[in-house]
């Protein structure tokens, strides 16, 4: 059995930041987004801020390593609304040296205006959500923008930003490998240091969940996902974008500080409408949740300075299984100390019966001296491993 040995990474602590809004809703997307036909910003802001108070009170002292404006679509947020939170975080908790502060953009002109101005606020990442390189794909998938717009958004956000990332969404309905390759050959082209590429799922509620049920939306059989994944992890591998989840790929050093806090079970703090966290108080592992109605979140902010719903305490078995479920995304895995850590045990104790061995026999994990991993094979299939694992 192949080992593993390094420490285990300090997961960090992030806060993120969610804006609700976007011009319209695509309709692959389950996100907690909506359209509204006018936005109070400054009531907004002053939302915003206020539940940030809340969350800084019971997290004082901890040291800030990433911010992430999420949503919905926050390009769409004032400028002068990013740098408050920026700010105000700055004044709440410690901040790392370097902090990460990532950005969601759609490539629109109207987004690409604010770029500059969002960079001088503070923004030193932005995650632009191209998700096809073709016209008709991007009609497909409901976007606003088409091919010329979204590259020349691109083009905009890498002469702003330190750090660019955008996102592409593959396994479309009558796609085939040839296609794609050349399509991932074109994102490579463009030089980026991080690409999010995620295969097309269909999901509860969402305009494509409707015609896949009626029968009007055909998806690609298991074989060409399988080939279209496998293509993927081999173009981007060779141009020096390693997977290091199982969608995202970056040149090393360049992966999101983030999104690595949420992979490594790290604390994080949510707010807006429908924001999740994860936080350690007083030992004691607990979730919160934010309303995910725009309106609700905003008035029970203006009534009582939070929008939450109250604390739940994370068990040790809920524990276990989020952590497994984060940490075997990642090509690191998760690390023997982590689990100690987090757990108060090790990793031979935490699982019934055979069914850790069995998948290691089988190839979808390994488990090394140092940490418990999931094969390329058993990454591929991961919700297969999991619900084997942890069931």
């Amino acid at each position: 059995m192949r080992v593993h040995k390094s420490s285990p990474p300090d997961p960090g602590f992030g806060i993120y930041v969610h804006w609700p809004f976007c011009l319209s809703k695509c309709p692959y997307c389950d996100f907690n987004s909506h359209v509204r036909e006018q936005i109070d910003h400054a009531r907004w802001r002053a939302a915003l801020l206020a539940e940030l108070d809340h969350y800084a009170a019971r997290t004082e002292g901890r040291t800030v390593t990433s911010i992430f404006f999420g949503g919905g679509t926050p390009s769409l947020m004032e400028p002068a609304t990013a740098a408050a939170v920026i700010d105000r975080i700055a004044a709440r908790w410690n901040t790392a040296p370097g902090i990460e502060i990532t950005l969601e953009a759609n490539p629109s002109s109207v987004e690409a205006d604010r770029f500059q101005a969002l960079a001088s606020a503070g923004v030193n990442r932005v995650s632009l959500g191209l998700q096809a390189l073709d016209d008709v794909s991007l009609g497909f998938l409901g976007r606003r923008h088409n091919a010329a717009e979204g590259l020349a958004a691109l083009a905009v956000a890498k002469r702003n930003f330190a750090r660019v990332s955008f996102d592409l969404i593959y396994a479309r309905p009558h796609q085939t490998v040839a296609a794609w390759e050349a399509e991932l050959a074109r994102a490579i082209g463009e030089g980026t240091e991080h690409l999010s590429v995620y295969q097309l799922t269909i999901e509860e509620g969402t305009k494509f969940a409707t015609l896949y049920a009626r029968g009007e939306l055909a998806m690609p059989d298991e074989d060409t996902q399988a080939a279209l994944y496998e293509t993927t992890q081999a173009m981007l591998g060779a141009a020096g974008l390693p997977a290091y989840e199982i969608s995202n790929h970056a040149r090393p050093g360049a992966e999101s500080r983030h999104n690595l806090t949420y992979w490594r079970y790290g604390d994080y703090v949510g707010v807006g409408p429908g924001a999740h966290g994860r936080l350690t108080i007083d030992g004691q592992k607990l979730a919160t949740r934010a309303h995910r109605a725009p309106e609700i979140w905003l008035e029970r902010v203006e009534a009582s300075g939070h929008g939450a719903h109250a604390d739940e305490p994370v068990s040790a078995s809920e524990r276990r299984d989020e952590l497994v479920m984060m940490g075997l995304r990642l090509t690191e895995g998760v690390s023997r100390a982590r689990m100690r850590d987090e757990l108060g045990a090790d990793v031979d104790g935490l699982f019934e019966g055979r069914k850790l061995e069995r998948l290691v026999d089988a190839g979808f994990l390994e488990m090394g001296a140092d940490r418990l991993r999931a094969t390329e094979t058993g990454r591929q299939r991961l919700n297969a491993v999991l619900a084997s694992l942890l069931g």
